[in-house]
C-alpha cells in the first residue's frame, strides 16, 4: 500500500468515526430539544417568556394562564420540529459516512435537505417570536398589548450556515457530476 493510499485511508477512517459520534449527537439533539422545550415552557417565568418573545420583562402585566403557556410553547416548538427535521437530514448524512459513502448523489441532496430545514426554521423563529408576544400580552388591557418583532445576529448567522451548507452541497454535487462525465472519456 502506498504512502497516499495509507494517508487516505486512514482520513476515511476518521471521517467514519466522527460521523458515527454525529449520529449519536443527532439523536441526543431529536430527543433532548422536545423535552427541553416542553420543560421550559411549562416552568419559565414570565419575565423568561417575554424575553423569549423579544418582549421586556415587564411588559406581560397580567399572569400568563395556562393556555397562553401552552400555545406559546406550540408555536415555538414549529421552528424546533423543523430544525429537527434539518438534523434528522443531518443523521442520514453521517450514517452514511460511517459506511464509508461520502461523495454519493444521496449525501449530497440530504446535505442540501439539511441547509433547507434550517433556512425554514430561521425564518419560522422569527414569525413564531411575534406571534409569541401577542399570545403573552393578551392578558394585558386593551392598549396594552404588544406585538414585538425582532430579529438578531442568531436568526442571520443561521441562515447564513444554511446558505453556506446549501451552497457546498452543490459544489460537492457538482464536483461528482464532473467525475462521472470525466470517467466517462476513460
Amino acid at each position: 500500500m502506498s504512502a497516499s493510499s495509507a494517508a487516505a485511508s486512514s482520513a476515511l477512517e476518521r471521517v467514519r468515526r466522527i460521523s458515527r459520534w454525529m449520529v449519536r449527537a443527532c439523536w441526543a439533539l431529536l430527543v433532548v430539544l422536545p423535552v427541553a422545550l416542553l420543560a421550559y415552557w411549562a416552568t419559565a417565568s414570565e419575565a423568561m417568556l417575554a424575553g423569549h418573545a423579544n418582549l421586556p420583562p415587564q411588559a406581560i402585566l397580567a399572569p400568563v394562564a395556562a393556555w397562553q403557556r401552552v400555545a406559546a410553547g406550540l408555536v415555538m416548538a414549529l421552528p424546533l420540529g423543523l430544525l429537527l427535521a434539518g438534523v434528522w437530514q443531518a443523521r442520514r448524512c453521517f450514517e452514511m459516512f460511517a459506511q464509508g459513502q461520502v461523495f454519493t448523489q444521496q449525501a449530497t441532496s440530504l446535505l442540501r435537505r439539511f441547509a433547507g430545514w434550517v433556512a425554514w426554521a430561521a425564518l419560522a423563529a422569527l414569525l413564531a417570536g411575534a406571534a409569541t408576544s401577542v399570545l403573552l400580552t393578551l392578558g394585558n388591557p386593551p392598549g396594552q398589548r404588544q406585538l414585538a418583532i425582532g430579529i438578531s445576529s442568531d436568526h442571520v448567522f443561521t441562515l447564513f450556515f444554511a446558505g453556506l451548507v446549501w451552497l457546498m452541497a452543490a459544489v460537492i454535487g457538482e464536483g461528482q457530476a464532473l467525475a462521472e462525465e470525466n470517467e466517462g472519456f476513460v
